[in-house]
């Protein structure tokens, strides 16, 4: 949706900007965590509702967020970036923003880092050894680091497909076994 985006933006590049370099990947990932609950449909019909305060929305995100992001295991508050940020988000009506703002952050933070998020789908399950020479080879494929993630499709029945933005690499036996349907019925 790119009403969304455009109003994200400004939000996350004014972020990014005023946050310490060292202090980023930490922000990201409580501004993920925001971002989840945010797009909860509970939670924004309890923000919806009109009988419900700024207040409360607030302190409720924060206690939710802070308690399940990575930074804050232990019910640790939130840093007071991300607290402003909610705030503000909240202040200014565009809680339905956060996921996207946190997103946005989050390709900010990789862009200055020089790193790519990789989505890895595999038939089985990649693990440890096996999967540090996967990314090291894709690093090699797509000149760049790479955050990878690892979701298992069994569907795939062989093969890696890899989205590292808007590029992808199938080496699937399903998309190889569509190449041939294809060929064969042209």
């Amino acid at each position: 949706m790119a009403e969304i985006a455009t109003i994200a933006r400004p939000y996350a590049e004014a972020l990014f900007k005023a946050q310490g370099v060292a202090d980023r990947a930490a922000l990201a990932n409580e501004l993920q965590a925001l971002g989840a609950v945010a797009a909860d449909p509970a939670m924004r019909s309890f923000a919806d509702n009109p009988k419900v305060t700024s207040d409360q929305v607030f302190e409720l995100l924060t206690s939710i967020a802070g308690r399940d992001s990575g930074a804050g295991q232990g019910g640790a508050p939130l840093s007071a970036p991300a607290r402003n940020l909610l705030r503000t988000v909240i202040d200014n009506g565009r809680l339905a923003a956060l996921p996207e703002i946190a997103e946005q952050y989050h390709q900010l933070v990789n862009g200055q880092s020089g790193t790519s998020d990789a989505l890895i789908e595999s038939a089985f399950p990649i693990e440890g050894a096996q999967l540090d020479g996967v990314v090291r080879s894709l690093e090699k494929r797509f000149k760049r680091r790479l955050d990878a993630r690892v979701v298992v499709d069994p569907a795939l029945i062989g093969g890696i497909r890899v989205v590292v933005g808007d590029e992808v690499l199938d080496t699937s036996v399903r998309a190889r076994l569509e190449q041939m349907r294809v060929a064969l019925t042209a």
